[in-house]
């Protein structure tokens, strides 16, 4: 490439060519921020969905069901302690092998917004529902419902991401 009389400055072609080049660099990075997650971490986070509401569930129910209250509460524990740390090594991997953080920030907030204040809701609601009528369908529907947003997400960001931008 031929450059002008002054070594340090660029020609006006390499200019905008270094600038078509950091555009890309910017755009790579963005839509490796926005990758959705690996998928058996989606599994973990569907997992966790399930768990949630019957083991909260049974820590409310009048009497014992199925356990005793410290039992639903050590499993719940577990688990919650599991999905973190899957949450670290996922993290940590998936910098380790693009280079990008994962980031929560590059998700639509129209949608994980509404589903972040819906989902606990949802998750407590059928819990004591199940604590006052008996009936654990109401668990059943609230494990559901996480089930169907978690793997809703993914699919969402798996096909956001498969769009050319």
């Amino acid at each position: 490439m031929e450059t002008s009389e002054h070594a340090s400055q660029p020609t006006p072609e390499e200019a905008r060519a270094a600038l078509a080049d950091a555009d890309e660099v910017r755009a790579s990075v963005a839509a490796l921020s926005a990758t959705p997650w690996p998928v058996w971490f989606v599994v973990a986070i569907t997992a966790m969905f399930v768990v949630l509401p019957i083991a909260l569930g049974g820590m409310l129910a009048e009497p014992d069901w199925l356990m005793p209250r410290w039992a639903w509460l050590v499993a719940m524990l577990i688990a919650e302690v599991v999905f973190v740390a899957l949450f670290a090594v996922a993290a940590r991997s998936w910098q380790a092998r693009t280079g990008v953080a994962l980031r929560l920030d590059v998700l639509p907030k129209w949608a994980t917004i509404p589903a972040a204040a819906v989902l606990p809701l949802v998750v407590v609601g059928a819990a004591y529902a199940f604590r006052d009528t008996r009936q654990p369908l109401w668990l059943f529907g609230g494990a559901a419902v996480g089930v169907a947003l978690s793997v809703g997400f993914h699919l969402w960001f798996v096909r956001l991401h498969g769009k050319p931008s």
